[in-house]
């Protein structure tokens, strides 16, 4: 997504198809962010339907992420080389088409095998979101578009899974979840073809393929032990595989180094990685994601399992959560300077014992709600985090740093609910809720002290 991309039209033509345009790439993005959580408010609805084992359901919910994750990067690659216009549409139909088979899957391995592929969509589809508005959007059109770019960001995170428990409450069974979002792609299809710009990408070479290789099996290496090592009791493969993840990685670093040294274009440059905050950013949006996807992953599983509440209720008692965090997401730009940067780490001063809390109170009702309306508060200022980490890093690799937080911040999740949930599921009943407590108050103050590094060097610069 180059900075220096020729606009297209002018800020005072974009009343009539600029509104269209931003409507059909912003839902879009809404789609596919949604998709991270939808499905958790429908994982013992799954289970009981497709007789699911725990890593089953686990790989349901991380699946999407894996593919979405490693992906993203080489999705805006993908727009540089083939067009934005026909990325966009193109990762639109992989999406929309996977979505129908995961409505549609008869068993559980078709399912996750859907929810890959659903991944890979997304990762192609999203990065093109940003280039198509910069390309179409200048001067206060583009200041408001980019606004509401980041309003559905922070709204499309947290409202995935209240939806999801509305859609089940219909009493249609889960696959709503999914093929209600079919003929809404198939629409955002047509209208896309129609409304946005040709164009012929950025002309910047290299989609690094060593480079997407080496992530992607260091990734896979260490998350899917972490899935499947419960219900497969820790196999002696399972260990391994995770110390071969280290090596890769290792591995992965190398490359990117020799691929910089014969003048290619790597995943990700040393410059992003260089740049003031950047470093301790990603810390703050690999950890606070990680709790985050956690928590909704088990508290879908306690609220119905445990509570014995109905989707509806379930997806119901995430609603304050979800409107405290995108409310903290879309105000914090209109705070006094001097504010912002304070608010980072105290979001995790609350966070931390709101966590700790639930597993005192966790026979649902409004202490509940409470709880967990803090907790969205708090990890509200995720955003604030993403733009101070990307704030002094060059404009010529503004792309590649937003890429690379999204990626952290997708892997923060798959962790999460790879080694959360397999330690609410290992834990008996009463020690679940306590344990899987502690683990995310002790993983909000970490994410803490790393966002007080973030806010000493911004300052510092």
């Amino acid at each position: 997504m180059p900075q220096s991309a020729t606009l297209t039209q002018d800020a005072s033509t974009q009343a009539g198809p600029g509104r269209l345009l931003l409507g059909i790439i912003l839902v879009g993005q809404f789609l596919a962010i949604l998709n991270v959580n939808i499905v958790n408010v429908a994982t013992p609805t799954i289970e009981a339907d497709l007789h699911s084992s725990g890593a089953g359901l686990q790989m349901i919910v991380a699946g999407y992420t894996i593919t979405y994750a490693v992906l993203l990067i080489t999705g805006a690659r993908v727009g540089d080389l083939f067009g934005y216009r026909k990325s966009f549409l193109t990762g639109l139909a992989v999406f929309t088409l996977t979505t129908l088979g995961a409505g549609l899957a008869p068993t559980t391995g078709v399912l996750i095998a859907f929810r890959f592929a659903q991944g890979a969509g997304a990762a192609i589809m999203l990065p093109q979101v940003m280039t198509l508005i910069q390309r179409n959007y200048q001067g206060e059109s583009r200041a408001k578009a980019i606004g509401l770019w980041s309003a559905v960001a922070s709204v499309g995170i947290v409202v995935g899974q209240a939806l999801g428990g509305v859609l089940l409450g219909l009493g249609v069974g889960w696959r709503i979840i999914f093929l209600l979002l079919v003929p809404i792609g198939a629409g955002l299809l047509i209208a896309g073809f129609k409304a946005l710009p040709r164009d012929a990408g950025g002309g910047r070479a290299g989609l690094d393929p060593a480079g997407l290789v080496t992530l992607s099996a260091a990734v896979l290496l260490f998350a899917v032990p972490l899935v499947l090592g419960r219900d497969l009791h820790w196999p002696v493969w399972g260990w391994v595989s995770m110390a071969a993840s280290v090596a890769m990685f290792y591995a992965f670093v190398r490359v990117e180094r020799w691929v910089t040294g014969r003048g290619g274009r790597p995943l990700i440059d040393a410059a992003v990685l260089n740049a003031p905050g950047m470093r301790p950013g990603l810390a703050v949006l690999l950890i606070g994601p990680a709790t985050w996807g956690a928590f909704l992953f088990t508290s879908a599983l306690h609220l119905q399992g445990d509570l014995r509440l109905s989707p509806l209720q379930s997806g119901l008692m995430m609603v304050p959560c979800a409107v405290a965090f995108a409310a903290v997401g879309m105000l914090w730009p209109r705070l006094p300077a001097r504010l912002q940067r304070p608010l980072v780490p105290f979001g995790y001063v609350v966070a931390a014992p709101a966590y700790l809390g639930l597993g005192f109170v966790n026979g649902g009702g409004l202490p509940y709600a409470i709880l967990s309306a803090l907790i969205g508060a708090g990890l509200g200022v995720q955003i604030a985090v993403t733009n101070m980490a990307t704030q002094q890093v060059d404009t010529v690799y503004a792309a590649d740093a937003s890429g690379a937080l999204l990626t952290v911040m997708q892997l923060g999740q798959v962790i999460g609910v790879s080694t959360v949930g397999t330690l609410f599921m290992a834990l008996p009943g009463g020690q679940a809720e306590m344990g899987v407590a502690v683990a995310l108050a002790g993983m909000a103050v970490l994410a803490g002290v790393c966002s007080l590094f973030l806010v000493r060097q911004r300052a510092f610069a």
